[in-house]
């Protein structure tokens, strides 16, 4: 089983950094088998994938965020993190963290509004 949780202020203004951080109960982030993953939706489009961090702790992003974003993780919190420097409106989204199994991604955060506004 697992549970996550994202966190992290709903809004941000252009051109500063998005920083959100996800909660994982039920399993440790470093346990062989998992990664942690984190997604986004922006209103009126569909899922994007953002990155992963395995639980090795090596980070993997998506080409179309590689250059503005991190994930990185608190092993001691059982937490992995997200930022997105350099922000635009168009980084508005509903981000989600979720697990990585080899079929797919079994559990998801319930989500969390961001909105990229001055």
């Amino acid at each position: 089983q697992g549970q996550l949780q994202e966190s992290g202020p709903g809004l941000v203004k252009p051109s500063q950094t998005l920083s959100l951080t996800c909660t994982v109960s039920g399993r440790s982030i470093t346990t062989n088998g998992y990664a942690w993953i984190w997604i986004r939706q922006p209103p009126g489009k569909g899922l994007e994938w953002m990155g992963v961090i395995r639980a090795n702790g090596s980070p993997y992003y998506s080409p179309s965020f590689k250059s503005r974003t991190s994930i990185f993780r608190d092993t001691s919190k059982n937490q992995f993190s997200l930022q997105v420097t350099s922000v635009t409106p168009e980084d508005t989204a509903v981000y989600y963290c979720a697990r990585g199994v080899d079929s797919g991604m079994d559990y998801w955060g319930e989500g969390i509004v961001v909105t990229v506004s001055s």
